[in-house]
């Protein structure tokens, strides 16, 4: 038996908005049964053999509820475009350098445009004021790199009806964190970003000390070394396979950053903060793979080019017998479907 259709008027209105499709290739959709078709069939056109079995497999429980594929499934599994399925990246690393910065703006663009949200670690950028090695010049810091992604994600999703997700992430002894963890404090930047703060076990072994706290940035970044006088320290940076050399740039309260953090928090909701360490560590391709950033929403820790397929598995479609004291869940059902999920 098919669940029904909406829940409530706004539930109709958000999938006639965003998913339902006037054009696919197996023509318009006018009910939620037909979206239903064109995603089990879409999902079920790679089987080489028994494909209307696969199709009836997937069909079952989305009628009935049980599976929900999530939104790029949703809008793009079978509509005939040029979008991608998977829900969300995360970028490579971003190059110090102009060719770099665009270079990785056009990989975001890109992706966005087919339908993918992106993630980045904006670590890799030098601070503001201080000198680019190969020119020169000034640099203008992370932030002032993000607000052109910001303005790309605006420019990318102005014709459509979803709007683009981004996730930025900033190391939490990089010289402009401070500003980075007030930077939505003004309601007018970074619209489109999630920010959070890639947080380390030496922060918080420091936060507990009130320990000092060095901001530091990677001597190779570096316009020079710095006089002799100027204290290195040897730290992992974002994108590197081995620790290097690194340049203190500033000093403060380990404890005074922490708090700033959980202020910006509470009054306006970001920054958000990942425990990077402790990513890495649980992460069972640690052997090959860093991981500094996560998909826009932040539940999926993402290595570079890493991507994200999402979907749910509705639980009270498993339960037999609510309500009663003979309550129980179907393990051997919700076995059998998360494998179909998957």
């Amino acid at each position: 038996m098919s669940a029904p259709p909406f829940a409530s008027e706004i539930s109709r209105r958000i999938w006639w908005d965003k998913y339902r499709l006037a054009s696919t290739v197996r023509g318009a959709e006018h009910t939620v049964e037909d979206k239903r078709r064109r995603i089990a069939g879409a999902l079920a056109s790679p089987e080489t053999e028994r494909a209307s079995g696969w199709e009836e497999r997937y069909y079952d429980p989305l009628a009935a509820f049980k599976i929900l594929p999530r939104g790029r499934i949703q809008a793009g599994a079978g509509s005939g475009r040029e979008v991608t399925l998977f829900n969300c990246f995360v970028m490579g690393p971003i190059e110090d350098s102009l060719d770099g910065i665009f270079r990785a703006l056009r990989e975001g663009a890109l992706t966005m445009q087919q339908g993918g949200g992106i993630g980045y670690d904006f670590s890799s950028l030098r601070p503001a004021g201080t000198r680019a090695k190969r020119t020169g010049s000034i640099a203008s810091g992370p932030l002032s790199f993000m607000r052109i992604w910001d303005s790309m994600c605006a420019t990318i999703n102005s014709g459509g009806n979803r709007r683009g997700a981004m996730m930025a992430t900033l190391r939490c002894d990089h010289p402009d964190i401070l500003t980075f963890v007030d930077a939505k404090r003004d309601g007018r930047e970074l619209r489109n970003f999630n920010l959070s703060v890639l947080v380390t076990d030496a922060l918080l072994d420091a936060v507990g000390a009130d320990a000092e706290w060095p901001l530091v940035f990677p001597v190779s970044g570096m316009h020079d070394g710095g006089p002799a006088d100027e204290t290195v320290i040897v730290r992992r940076w974002s994108g590197d396979r081995a620790p290097e050399p690194c340049r203190v740039i500033a000093r403060l309260r380990a404890r005074d950053l922490w708090n700033r953090i959980a202020h910006a928090a509470y009054d306006c909701a970001e920054p958000g903060v990942i425990f990077i360490d402790r990513v890495n560590r649980e992460n069972n391709l640690a052997y090959r793979e860093r991981i500094s950033a996560t998909n826009p929403c932040g539940e999926v820790p993402l290595p570079p080019y890493g991507a994200c397929d999402l979907g749910a598995l509705n639980l009270t479609g498993f339960v037999r017998e609510p309500f009663t004291p003979r309550a129980r869940l179907d393990v051997a059902s919700l076995r059998q479907l998360t494998a179909v999920a998957v």
